[in-house]
């Protein structure tokens, strides 16, 4: 069976940074919105998107945290946005869409990780609902100015997707809560996302994709204690960094950037990346990949249809 999931020989890699990839890229003119673009692997993302002349629209929960984050970042705006909340959410797209300008890209970065049992909404379980239910209500919310811009999606993923699929029987965790359990569906949504979105999109111009930014120590861990990190090797008894496969935020943060510009993927979306390249498919004796349960386009369908449900809108409605 063919895949799109093949390489394409970037000239980039895990140690490149968002700079490296940018190099020589002029983005004047652009429209970005990057989640939580205001902390770790985001910030990097701001501000490199920035430097390369985009105009940068980071919608923040924390709207005082985020603007002292990017004070002094030319070219960078703060709005109101908290992902849980989908009347936020609703108000955020109204915002922007009122300002009448189109986008050109959009990098779902937000997200948690591995958290205590939360409820948001009607219940849903946190991290499913933040890092894909939001995202979702976001891009379709937003899609009038996503059609016209032609954008290019990204879905900030991880390779904790390979640890479940979409638990169809149970989503929400409603009997028994797995905080890792949890978070492999979530970014296991993240790439199913990006996948439906990109066939349902595509006539249209938009292409999306979901990458996998590699190990970085942001704060993305805040609910992982110390003492759990340590025992994975991530960390010494000191707080510093003893993985060496770990990346740091700049490095991280390159694959998304990679992946919303560069003109190597023109015509091509769908697909899962990785180290500032297309990723090969999971297995074979290598380490990374994508799983083939986030890259099945009826498991994709199904979850967007779940998506819809829970979330009433749907940009494609027509369509599905």
């Amino acid at each position: 069976m063919t895949t799109p999931q093949r390489r394409v020989g970037s000239g980039f890699g895990a140690r490149s940074t968002a700079d490296d990839v940018l190099r020589g890229v002029d983005l004047s003119g652009k429209v970005a919105v990057v989640t939580g673009g205001y902390s770790g692997l985001g910030l990097e993302t701001t501000r490199a998107l920035a430097r390369a002349g985009a105009r940068v629209i980071v919608p923040a929960r924390r709207r005082s945290v985020a603007q002292e984050a990017v004070a002094g970042i030319e070219g960078v705006e703060v709005d109101d946005l908290d992902l849980a909340d989908l009347d936020s959410v609703r108000e955020f797209a109204r915002r922007f869409l009122a300002s009448g300008r189109d986008l050109d890209i959009v990098i779902n970065n937000a997200g948690v990780m591995a958290c205590p049992e939360t409820r948001v909404g009607p219940g849903w379980e946190a991290q499913f609902a933040v890092n894909h239910l939001g995202h979702y209500a976001l891009v379709n919310r937003l899609w009038p100015a996503i059609r016209r811009g032609g954008a290019r999606v990204v879905a900030v993923s991880s390779g904790a997707h390979g640890i479940t699929g979409i638990r169809w029987d149970d989503v929400q965790f409603e009997r028994g809560y797995d905080r890792w359990q949890a978070y492999g569906q979530a970014k296991t949504a993240n790439v199913l996302f990006a996948a439906r979105l990109d066939a349902l999109g595509r006539e249209a111009g938009v292409r999306a994709f979901s990458v996998h930014p590699g190990s970085i120590l942001t704060p993305l861990q805040r609910h992982l204690p110390k003492a759990e990190m340590v025992a994975s090797g991530w960390i010494d008894e000191d707080g510093n960094l003893a993985d060496p496969t770990f990346k740091t935020p700049e490095q991280g943060a390159a694959t998304q950037v990679w992946v919303a510009t560069s003109p190597r993927l023109a015509g091509m979306g769908g697909v899962y990346c990785e180290d500032c390249d297309i990723a090969e498919p999971a297995g074979g004796g290598s380490a990374g990949g994508v799983h083939a349960h986030a890259t099945d386009p009826g498991e994709a369908a199904r979850l967007w249809a779940l998506s819809a449900n829970l979330t009433g809108v749907d940009a494609f409605a027509s369509a599905t």
